[in-house]
């Protein structure tokens, strides 16, 4: 099997993920919140982190979580909401006991990929599983790892220096580690019937299986969550990329062809001309740009997904109404508005002298300050359908802040 087909795998839905939670985190001391995997960084549980950024990855379908049996309401309010995909079960008394109990609640059917996970190593990225998955192929496993930076001294007698160890082509091993999941399964099932439970993780299993393992680039994100201290860098961290402002900007387009009429409607403001704009609502061709433009940071479609032309509720509509419902998704996403800029492109009618009603009127719809909008507007040197003056065009732009969130 090849790397695109191993890929060409996860797209179909046959990755599996295992994240292994089930330990007692005594390393990193007490606290009322219960072990790491269920302390707060970031206003959220270390768990549920790891959780999402799984979930989140269209590759990955079934996912196992091994728990320690006293956590189920823990892991149960942590995961709230995520369980559709998410399958708990009750780990064993070591890592590699648990690991193996997750392994055999994913048969029936087989995923033919499988990643295996810590779940106290919150900052996983996409682009990490991402290079696991392409790392996997038939009969062999892949390792993401970084190479040693330290120079390794070995310890010997009363604390003494007994020697250096060479640390070229020495790597640290983190996850997740991804495996063809038949031959991970058949090895864990094998040491577990002959009693070998001290393997510290999964690739060491599968050298002692003869599975080679294929080392990729880690991260140097991806750290684990070990000691008290580890898990307060980790909330420090967390908040500060929450505090940073996700700033966007969107842009939109449109268009109206003049037909009869007396007066045109651009940036809410009515116009007398000798003619007006064609369009289902009414035709506000600078609003029409602006609505897209803001549906634009957020990833919501444009006006014709919210407000099809087909709908007869919307025929003569003032377009002021689709401005407003698009900053309220704007808004009810967490984004401020800083700025709106509108170009509108005709011969014809003159837009200075409306130039402060526009302003207002925008002013209103978006509920900004006056001194964020901007309205300008060009000719086209009477060319194109522009300048046979045919209709009108503009271009919109907005800048909106969103709350800062850990890239994913």
């Amino acid at each position: 099997m090849t790397r695109q087909e191993s890929v060409m795998q996860a797209a179909k839905g046959e990755v599996a993920a295992v994240i292994v939670a089930a330990g007692r985190g005594e390393r990193a001391g007490q606290s009322a919140e219960g072990p790491k995997q269920y302390r707060l960084v970031g206003g959220k549980p270390v768990l549920r982190h790891t959780l999402e950024t799984f979930l989140s990855d269209a590759r990955i379908g079934r996912i196992v979580v091994a728990i320690h049996p006293d956590d189920e309401a823990l892991f149960a309010e942590a995961a709230e909401g995520l369980t559709d995909r998410v399958m708990a079960i009750h780990g064993g008394p070591t890592r590699q006991a648990s690991t193996r109990l997750a392994l055999i609640a994913l048969h029936d059917p087989d995923p033919q990929v499988v990643l295996i996970h810590d779940g106290v190593r919150p900052f996983i990225d996409r682009e990490l599983i991402g290079r696991v998955i392409g790392a996997v192929e038939a009969g062999t496993g892949a390792l993401p790892s970084l190479p040693v930076a330290e120079t390794l001294k070995r310890a010997g007698h009363a604390g003494l220096i007994a020697e250096t160890v060479p640390r070229h082509d020495l790597h640290g091993a983190q996850t997740p580690q991804g495996f063809p999941f038949s031959l991970i399964a058949a090895a864990h099932d094998r040491a577990f019937h002959l009693g070998r439970d001290d393997f510290t993780d999964d690739s060491a299993i599968a050298e002692w299986a003869d599975i080679p393992v294929r080392l990729v680039a880690g991260s140097v994100d991806n750290i684990k969550l070990t000691w008290a201290r580890d898990i307060a860098l980790a909330d420090q961290r967390m908040n500060r990329a929450s505090a940073f402002p996700d700033v966007r900007t969107g842009n939109g387009y449109d268009v109206h062809s003049f037909t009869d009429g007396d007066a045109v409607v651009l940036c809410g403001v009515r116009i007398p001309h000798s003619r007006r704009l064609s369009g289902h609502s009414d035709a506000d061709v600078g609003l029409h740009a602006l609505t897209d433009a803001l549906l634009a940071t957020c990833g919501a479609g444009d006006i014709g997904t919210h407000f099809p032309p087909s709908d007869p509720q919307w025929k003569g509509a003032a377009s002021y109404i689709f401005v407003e419902h698009a900053a309220h998704i704007v808004r009810a996403a967490g984004g401020r508005i800083a700025n709106a800029d509108v170009t509108l492109i005709c011969e014809a009618p003159k837009v200075g002298p409306h130039r402060a009603a526009m302003t207002a009127a925008m002013a209103a719809m978006l509920g900004i300050a006056e001194h964020r909008i901007s309205i300008k507007a060009t000719t086209n040197e009477k060319l194109g359908f522009v300048g046979r003056e045919e209709g009108i065009a503009a271009i919109a732009t907005v800048s909106v802040i969103y709350p800062g969130e850990v890239p994913a």
